[in-house]
């Protein structure tokens, strides 16, 4: 955990120019959040150096390992088919408070995720002073999205309903089926929904690094960023992460789709740096799921206006991605 003062360094390059570094405090760093342009995202650069651990063969190995099993499974088939599209737009709309009973004006919506998941054993995790809590429900699989956002250019009104409250529903729609169904499973699972991505991945490298100093052994990391938007005349799509990640976890995701979701055209994208970048950092198994196989085409992309009932908006593909995520549990009857 992080407490006290945070200093962030923020890079300023231009053309013809060496770039300047600058020194902020939390509160600047806050402001500066709100100013930035939709394409832009903050990234601290810490003061001292930050190892990079590559993910050992041992770990790579036993991902490899995973598709020669693969086949259709009707246990996990009847997990998927109730998950419910009706439900996803009920709780996308009270995240966003479009339905007028969460008083939620920007993402700060951790609490109702607490009351959406009776079932696991959550609890919060504060890992830096005046930021919202990361959630932690279940550790050898671990599933995620980030339930913060941010608006348009000098607005703090965040609704986040693409980024990244789809990737949050589907995170709780996961969670709302285990509950449903009572299954077990052979080794341990987390859900887990971060803050702090917007401000560069604050949450999750907090987490991440926890996770490392503790020794926890993650065979999978799954992030689910920004699951929802859906171009006009292209097909329901996957997008899969070219540069940041493990390609093993990459090409898994790629073959479970093809199993359980072959409505998902699959393909890689270049968006690039969620907080599956954490966990890759630190040495462990991960990959990144995207809502189209090319570049970010929602219009509302960082924008007050990313709300529900818009064109484009498709709860059937959040859905699709989502039983791709059901499958990768390590389910036992």
């Amino acid at each position: 955990m992080l407490h006290g003062e945070f200093r962030y360094y923020t890079h300023y390059d231009s053309p013809g120019s060496l770039g300047m570094e600058q020194s902020l405090t939390q509160g600047t760093a806050h402001i500066l959040s709100t100013r930035l342009p939709r394409f832009w995202k903050a990234l601290p650069i810490p003061a001292l150096a930050v190892s990079y651990l590559p993910v050992p063969k041992t770990a790579i190995e036993r991902v490899r390992d995973i598709p020669g099993s693969l086949r259709f499974d009707a246990l996990v088939a009847g997990i998927v088919s109730g998950i419910s599209v009706d439900q996803m737009h009920r709780d996308i709309r009270y995240l966003t408070n479009e339905d007028g009973t969460s008083d939620i004006a920007s993402r700060h919506s951790f609490h109702h995720a607490r009351d959406s998941l009776p079932s696991a054993a959550c609890s919060f995790m504060p890992f830096l002073e005046g930021f919202a809590p990361n959630i932690i429900c279940s550790d050898t699989v671990l599933i995620s999205g980030h339930y913060d956002s941010r608006g348009s250019f000098g607005s703090e009104r965040a609704p986040g309903r693409n980024d990244d409250g789809s990737g949050t529903i589907s995170t709780l729609n996961i969670a709302r089926r285990i509950k449903q169904t009572s299954i077990t499973f052979r080794t341990n699972v987390e859900l887990v929904v971060f803050a702090g991505e917007e401000q560069g991945l604050l949450g999750s490298k907090a987490y991440a690094k926890e996770l490392r100093e503790r020794g926890t052994n993650i065979v999978l990391m799954i992030q689910a960023d920004m699951l929802a938007y859906h171009v006009p005349d292209e097909p329901p799509q996957l997008g899969l992460a070219q540069f940041i990640g493990t390609m093993e976890v990459t090409q898994l995701v790629g073959n479970i789709s093809a199993i359980y979701s072959p409505e998902l055209t699959v393909g890689f994208t270049v968006v690039c740096c969620s907080d599956h970048q954490s966990f890759h950092e630190q040495g462990y198994p991960a990959t990144h799921l995207f809502e189209r196989a090319n570049s970010i085409a929602d219009p509302m992309y960082h924008n007050s206006g990313d709300l529900s009932d818009r064109p484009g908006y498709d709860l059937n593909q959040v859905r699709s991605i989502c039983k791709v995520q059901v499958y990768l549990f390590p389910f036992r009857a």
